[in-house]
């Protein structure tokens, strides 16, 4: 690699790293506020939070990137068309092309990063957050306690917290259990909390009173007791029975989906999920080399490359919404599907073109203007 290309990479390379840290960390802090409900109200520890909110990144990241990149591009080629260091560049002999060489070589790192974010680490982090949610959703542990109001843990088993300490436990709990509906049965205790065994979640109750009503017979039966364990097992959430959203899945089970699923619907989802993540694969080297294709083919002004910008921009801005909403089509019409890789790799084949074929002296400016002659 040659000064001026390593040069021209660096500059490329590293607005790239801080476009994609900058629109990461909007993305992030935005989609974080979702979970500071499961901090405030359901007692969510920090560290679980951040643990979660990091399981986000990859999906973020995959969409980011590729703009991040285009931006980088932009940038990076405007500023050495303004300061005139392309001019130089040309006039020393470098054609297009070559020019065009740096860009493809971020292209090349930034689709081998989105490679492995879409086709390992995005299923695998987003599957690792949605069981975790579904755990903080579901599990009947003291996080699902909020103070102050009647919590269901369960069919037919009611919990109301007075207060909850910073520990875990419990003070002022009332318990309603109406599983038996014949026999419904209603504890109050000082203090307690809700503990985990091998047979699931239990609620031991100190200090406190079981009323019991028999309603055939109309006969309460009161109960004081030091310590009282409520088993609530019975309304348990199983984690494994929950069908995995395709984002969760690895290609091959996208593409190849296990014989199970029926659903000829979902099946289609399924695709459709599969093959966005394939012609995803080829956007990042789309948007960069659209951007190269329109920076480096305007002719040289010292006011600036506005159109070539602007054209840039609406171009990638068509690029994506095309590719989205044939995503949401292609669950409906699996031949949307083929409109996904149209859509990625035409105006890539286009830009190209224009690459390849424009002349080596192009943006060279000539007579008293000329930078070179000035200099």
């Amino acid at each position: 690699m040659d000064h001026l290309t390593r040069y021209m990479v660096k500059q490329i390379a590293k607005v790239t790293v801080f476009a994609t840290v900058i629109l990461c960390l909007v993305i992030w802090l935005t989609q974080s506020l979702r979970l500071v409900d499961m901090i405030v109200n359901r007692g969510l520890p920090l560290a679980t939070f951040a643990y979660m909110a990091s399981l986000l990144i990859p999906r973020f990241l995959t969409i980011v990137l590729p703009i991040a990149m285009f931006s980088a591009t932009v940038y990076t080629y405007k500023q050495l068309i303004t300061d005139s260091e392309l001019v130089v560049m040309r006039a020393a002999g470098l054609n297009t092309p070559m020019l065009a060489k740096p860009g493809f070589i971020v292209a090349s790192a930034v689709t081998i990063i989105v490679t492995i974010l879409n086709l390992y680490l995005l299923p695998l982090s987003y599957r690792e957050f949605k069981e975790l949610q579904y755990t903080v959703r579901n599990d009947l542990g003291s996080i699902l306690l909020q103070e102050g109001s009647f919590n269901t843990l369960s069919d037919g088993i009611t919990v109301f917290i007075r207060e909850r300490g910073s520990n875990g436990a419990l003070k002022g709990i009332f318990v309603h259990d109406n599983r038996d509906r014949a026999r419904p049965v209603t504890m109050m205790a000082e203090s307690g909390a809700i503990v985990r065994s091998a047979d699931g979640p239990r609620v031991i109750l100190k200090k406190g009173n079981r009323q019991q009503v028999d309603r055939n017979g109309g006969k309460l039966s009161l109960l004081y007791f030091d310590q009282y364990i409520v088993e609530i097992s019975a309304g348990e959430s199983n984690i494994n029975g929950r069908q995995r959203k395709p984002r969760e899945r690895y290609l091959h089970e996208l593409l190849a989906p296990r014989d199970e699923i029926n659903d000829p619907h979902y099946r289609k989802k399924l695709a459709a999920e599969g093959h966005t993540r394939l012609s995803s694969l080829f956007l990042p080297l789309t948007y960069c080399v659209i951007a190269m294709a329109f920076m480096l083919s305007g002719a040289f002004d010292r006011r600036g490359q506005t159109k070539s910008l602007y054209g840039a921009v609406v171009a990638i801005t068509t690029i994506v919404i095309a590719h989205v909403g044939s995503q949401n089509m292609a669950a409906h019409t699996p031949f949307m599907n083929f409109g996904m890789y149209f859509i990625a790799l035409a105006p890539l084949l286009a830009a190209l073109y224009v690459i390849y074929s424009l002349p080596r002296s192009r943006n060279i400016p000539k007579g008293p203007n000329d930078p070179i002659q000035q200099a």
